[in-house]
């Protein structure tokens, strides 16, 4: 027998109950009716003890059947009585849950009595319904590699009032006709979640023939993105009391009354639309620039977010067309070192979703790049930028939320010179211009007055005709934003995303000066120091003191950066009652009526 059949791993679990060795079973330190025995004998009361005292040596964990406990119990009171088809018809609940079983195997029919089967998180692929005895009431098969429930409906339990069948994958044709009351007349709870249906009115037109059905789980399956969901469910199954571990109100009923007959409504359609508010925190790139520098070139800075999302999917704002798609002509990516970084970090960080990003990468439909409109800096950025994306590939739209929304901060630098090569040469006014006459030096200052209006309209002259160079792009940061949330029911998903310290080009560039003028302070203060202290024969205390503030005082001049944060709204439109989705659908047959509507 094989180790992983379900029969083995039962069998295992009732020899770990040691029904005949101590205390239990008929051992030689128990008490005869007759009191033969008197010396080292145990009360029944205090072999029962020993059972139950977790401390105990003879305490086994029986959590895998209520009745494994009080199997024990009768081997202590009645051990004549446990032979092994008393021990196998004793058993009602089973509970096998992680134990690496790929098989269920015929060895299960020995349990005759058997009425609850738990099996959640093995490596099933395959339940024979000849291998289930006829008394089960409960079937839970959550978390195993079921991908068809053919096997299984061949002669169902007739019973059976509970299945349980989310976290498989299940979602075919097929699956969706193997679900009538043909062949569960008496199902009463049915688990579906997390599965893979994406035909919302084929299921639900199969469910509908479940007779008896009062409790249902669809939440994680593709359909259930769908902006007619839960709507549709409700008013489709009027006996339905609980969807998705909530009850259905009359309230619920009354708003989804009629959702079922608009034939002409697209139901497996989802739309999801992305917010990109503030971002805060990026420092000035021009805090650096030093106040003598030359006119040209002119550097101009600006920021944008970027995403990815499906390729399939289409945007209702026209700008994605024109805005939202990167430009990649005649662009210089500047790599950030500091990107890198966090996406290293990122990939090592623990994914608190049921899917790795990584992986997902290779089984979703490819994506496309959008993007906000560009900002020049602020120390407060409202993008306040509003897509929504539309699409009927609910599957992949489900891998792509299980794997997460990634967003990049982006900057974009534009060097501009004159057009013409003469205008390059623009003096300031007040600078010395050095010249030269009879092989010798001399300086000369610039007049003010007409020379300076002069310069003035020759570099306003220049600011007209600036010639842009290609732009320069790199990515400041780059975060991953989990949206598993959304796949599991939530209906929105609002996060204040902290992207840690950045640092410009600029800042970048001013951070070793600032070290270094701040060390050229030292060092003359410190020679200051020393001959003051020669001459006084010491440094005494007010030396001390001047030394001791000598650091904080020059390092408060240096770039102090704060934490950069950006604001992320991703939000799943649901239909919110009949006469909403009745008006959409008014609106796509009547698109020039709708347009006119409120000019009447």
């Amino acid at each position: 027998m094989s180790p992983h059949t379900l029969s083995a791993v039962i069998e295992k679990h009732i020899r770990q109950l040691c029904l005949t060795d101590f205390p239990c079973g008929r051992g030689s330190l128990r008490k005869t009716v007759d009191g033969a025995v008197e010396t080292e004998a145990e009360e029944t009361d205090s072999l029962l003890d020993l059972l139950i005292c977790p401390h105990s040596p003879w305490w086994h964990d029986a959590s895998w059947s209520p009745q494994a406990l009080t199997l024990r119990k009768l081997a202590v009171l009645s051990p004549e009585r446990l032979h092994t088809d008393f021990v196998h018809k004793y058993f009602t609940t089973l509970r096998i849950l992680d134990e690496d079983v790929s098989v269920v195997d015929g060895g299960l029919l020995k349990f005759s009595k058997l009425e609850e089967l738990v099996l959640s998180a093995n490596r099933i692929s395959e339940i024979p319904a000849d291998n289930l005895p006829c008394t089960l009431k409960v079937l839970e098969l959550r978390a195993n590699r079921l991908s068809a429930l053919s096997s299984l409906t061949r002669r169902p339990p007739p019973h059976l009032w509970y299945l349980g069948l989310g976290s498989n994958g299940l979602g075919s044709c097929q699956d969706t006709a193997d679900l009538s009351g043909r062949h569960w007349p008496q199902l009463v709870c049915l688990d579906l979640g997390d599965c893979e249906f994406q035909d919302q009115r084929a299921l639900l037109g199969a469910l509908t023939t479940l007779p008896c059905l009062k409790t249902l789980v669809l939440e994680g399956n593709p359909f259930t993105l769908a902006h007619s969901y839960p709507g549709l469910t409700v008013d489709t199954l009027p006996q339905l009391s609980c969807l998705d571990n909530s009850w259905i109100t009359p309230e619920d009923r009354h708003r989804f009354q009629g959702l079922a007959k608009l034939s002409d409504v697209t139901v497996d359609q989802a739309s999801v639309t992305v917010r990109v508010g503030q971002v805060k925190g990026i420092p000035d790139p021009l805090m650096s620039v030093e106040q003598n520098a030359p006119d040209f070139p002119v550097v101009t800075y600006s920021y944008f977010i970027t995403y990815e999302f499906l390729t399939d999917q289409t945007s209702v704002d026209q700008k994605v067309a024109t805005e939202s798609k990167c430009d990649t002509e005649h662009v210089t990516e500047d790599a950030d070192p500091q990107s890198d970084k966090n996406c290293e970090r990122e990939k090592s960080a623990p994914d608190t979703g049921e899917l790795n990003p990584e992986e997902a990468c290779c089984d979703i439909a490819p994506v496309s790049s959008y993007s906000t409109s560009k900002l020049t800096w602020s120390e407060h950025m409202d993008f306040s930028d509003t897509q929504v994306h539309t699409g009927s590939d609910l599957g992949g739209l489900k891998k792509f939320l299980n794997r997460g929304l990634s967003l990049r901060v982006e900057e974009e630098k534009v060097l501009s010179w004159p057009a013409a090569s003469e205008d390059v040469a623009v003096a300031k006014p007040g600078r010395p211009v050095k010249e030269k006459k009879g092989g010798k030096e001399r300086e000369s200052p610039i007049k003010s007055g007409p020379t300076k209006d002069k310069s003035k309209d020759r570099k306003r002259k220049s600011v007209s005709e600036l010639v842009q160079d290609p732009p320069v792009r790199r990515s400041l940061v780059s975060v991953h934003v989990p949206l598993q949330s959304l796949v599991r029911g939530d209906g929105k998903v609002d996060v204040l995303c902290d992207l840690g310290i950045l640092h410009t080009e600029s800042v970048a560039e001013a951070t070793p000066t600032c070290e270094k003028v701040l060390e050229k302070k030292i060092k003359e203060e410190k020679k200051k120091q020393d001959k003051d202290s020669k001459r006084r024969g010491g440094k005494g205390k007010a030396g001390r003191e001047r030394e001791a503030d000598l650091v904080p005082a020059s390092s408060s001049e240096c770039v102090r950066l704060q934490p950069a944060t950006l604001e992320l709204s991703v939000e799943l439109e649901k239909w919110e009652s009949e006469s909403k989705a009745r008006g959409l659908l008014h609106q796509k047959q009547n698109p020039k009526s709708a347009e006119t509507g409120g000019l009447n």
